[in-house]
């Protein structure tokens, strides 16, 4: 199915941030618990580790603004190699607002930007 995700159906915000009404289905997309939020805190739908870059990715990049083009490129390709988690994703975004919940200090490169760019992409990020 290719139909096309409205872009104000995914959403990004830091875990840290309160949650709010309008945030739809929240989804944390990390590996890792964010430090010091409470689970209630969060109020989310799922806590997804699918979705996140794997260990090994994430301590290489380490937020070095230098490697995103590659972060994102890799990380695409550990999406596009478990199509499963992705493709239940896209389809709640289909269905309505979903926010992907993150727990990164840069709010402009962390892997919730990516996946959301990925998701909303025609054919997503390039894994070549």
């Amino acid at each position: 199915m290719t139909m096309k995700i409205p872009a104000s159906h995914v959403r990004i915000k830091r875990a840290y941030e309160a949650p709010s009404p309008d945030d739809g289905e929240r989804i944390l997309i990390d590996r890792l618990w964010p430090r010091g939020v409470k689970k209630e805190a969060l109020q989310l739908a799922e806590w997804n580790k699918a979705l996140a870059p794997s260990g090994e990715l994430r301590r290489w990049f380490n937020h070095e603004h230098a490697r995103w083009p590659e972060f994102r490129r890799r990380y695409a390709a550990e999406l596009a190699a478990q199509p499963g988690p992705f493709e239940a994703l896209r389809e709640r975004a289909r269905k309505g607002v979903v926010t992907l919940v993150y727990s990164a200090r840069d709010e402009a490169v962390n892997n919730a930007v990516a996946l959301r760019e990925y998701l909303l992409g025609p054919d997503g990020l390039d894994v070549k």
